[in-house]
């Protein structure tokens, strides 16, 4: 009988711990921090396991962007008046409430103009604008609860200058407000340029090249811009560094040089001709440039096709010296 009665004893004290436990996980406990987006600070901000209560309100929340900090009391005391019995301090002093906003800083708001520019201007890349804010706010707290919290009415751009005007409307805690932001935007472009000078016949390396971002306007036409293009390419001409390069600044190395002696293979029809000719010009690979037969004196094109070598593509055998050697 005793043995019974322990058992039921031991039950009892169980399902009392058991229901403690859960009375105290559902009891209503007082947060150390507040995040809000609205201006209202409720119940169910402060407390958790506020129920049917947390929608009531107990206080104004701090403006956009900023924080403030209750007394934990004061907040209990407001949680009770409101219906929440159980609300206590939970050995807190205080309590910080931080009411959210979307910001926009310096370095956004350049963004936001980037984009707004790129998207009323076909061909412009936002990423290759450099915008410059000369007057605008330091920052914008706009709604954090709009999807779209500024609005871009109007843009004035002028290209040739750079300088802007741009008129947006920001969603505010109350409405909207106007917003003027104004600088200049100037469209960039990745170029070529040489990290030394180069003298006239050098060779180009990749360790001679480097890219740089300059205005698209100083830019000149026919800049190169992928510097595998003219890697391992001849200088025309000497050049200077930290300029744009351009395609007529180089090309393949000489292989043919002016007045020098050269063998010129005639390609006909079912026969090849070879004869010895001096080179009236310069001339890299793939260059066209005039020869003259040290016999007959005769002067004809040739393409150069390697170190000393020239080729004429022909039909007319007679076009050939007369001292040529058939191979």
């Amino acid at each position: 009988m005793m043995k019974h009665l322990l058992k039921t004893a031991i039950a009892l004290l169980l399902a009392g711990l058991a229901g403690g436990v859960s009375l105290a996980e559902e009891r209503p406990i007082l947060r150390s921090q507040v995040l809000t987006l609205s201006d209202i600070v409720t119940v169910g901000d402060f407390y958790s396991n506020a129920g049917l209560l947390a929608s009531k309100p107990l206080f104004r929340s701090p403006d956009m962007g900023t924080s403030g900090n209750v007394a934990a009391d004061v907040v209990a005391k407001r949680a009770r008046a409101a219906g929440l019995e159980l609300a206590g301090t939970d050995g807190l002093r205080s309590v910080v409430v931080h009411r959210g906003a979307t910001r926009f800083d310096r370095g956004r708001l350049e963004g936001l103009v980037r984009t707004a520019l790129a998207e009323r201007n076909a061909g412009v890349d936002a990423d290759n604008l450099d915008v410059r804010l000369v007057q605008a706010p330091e920052e914008i707290m706009a709604d954090p609860k709009v999807t779209d919290p500024v609005r871009i009415d109007r843009v004035d751009w002028q290209q040739s200058n750079g300088r802007f005007t741009l008129f947006a409307t920001v969603a505010v805690e109350h409405g909207t407000r106007a917003v003027t932001l104004s600088g200049t935007a100037v469209e960039m472009i990745e170029v070529a340029t040489l990290t030394q000078p180069l003298r006239r016949g050098d060779i180009l390396s990749e360790d001679d090249i480097t890219v740089i971002r300059l205005a698209r306007s100083k830019v000149p036409a026919g800049a190169i811009l992928d510097p595998a293009e003219i890697a391992g390419k001849e200088a025309r001409n000497s050049l200077r560094a930290n300029a744009p390069l351009a395609r007529h600044d180089f090309r393949h190395p000489v292989l043919v040089s002016r007045g020098e002696k050269v063998t010129v293979t005639f390609e006909m029809v079912g026969m090849k001709l070879t004869s010895r000719a001096q080179a009236m010009d310069d001339g890299a690979k793939g260059d066209v440039i005039d020869v003259m037969n040290l016999q007959s004196r005769r002067i004809v094109p040739a393409t150069v096709s390697s170190r000393g070598q020239v080729r004429v593509l022909t039909a007319n055998p007679v076009v050939a010296s007369l001292n040529s050697e058939t191979k």
